[in-house]
């Protein structure tokens, strides 16, 4: 399963300009760039936290689906932020557990600074 052109086929990821650039061993990291229309904030150009959030899922999904080799629904997601998201968004996500019917991932999201913008674990669903 080629998993960067399954993610790249979802329209809601593609509104978001998400790119999954890594993805395999239940490992993956993906980008996306800061736009306008993406901020929180008008005059400073901060992400909205849904975008750092869907770009963990999106990411922790990726991960997981390079050992499964099949989409995995979203089951729960927690995620802390730490700091307002400028510029490019980066996401790098590792499986903590695959199990028989459901699958644990961490993401970490930064900034083009390096800076830890919000650190996730995301529960999603194998079969």
């Amino acid at each position: 399963m080629d998993i960067e052109s399954f993610f790249e086929g979802m329209p809601f990821t593609d509104l978001l300009g998400i790119e999954i650039t890594t993805a395999s061993a239940g490992h993956a990291e993906g980008h996306l760039t800061m736009r306008p229309e993406l901020s929180w904030n008008a005059d400073r150009g901060m992400a909205h936290g849904g975008v750092s959030f869907a770009l963990a899922d999106t990411v922790g999904g990726a991960a997981l689906v390079s050992l499964v080799e099949q989409p995995v629904p979203t089951i729960d997601m927690r995620i802390d932020y730490l700091e307002a998201g400028t510029g490019t968004l980066y996401a790098v996500a590792d499986v903590r557990r695959q199990g028989g019917s459901i699958g644990v991932v961490d993401a970490e999201v930064t900034d083009e600074d390096g800076t830890t913008v919000a650190d996730a674990r995301g529960v999603y669903k194998t079969e």
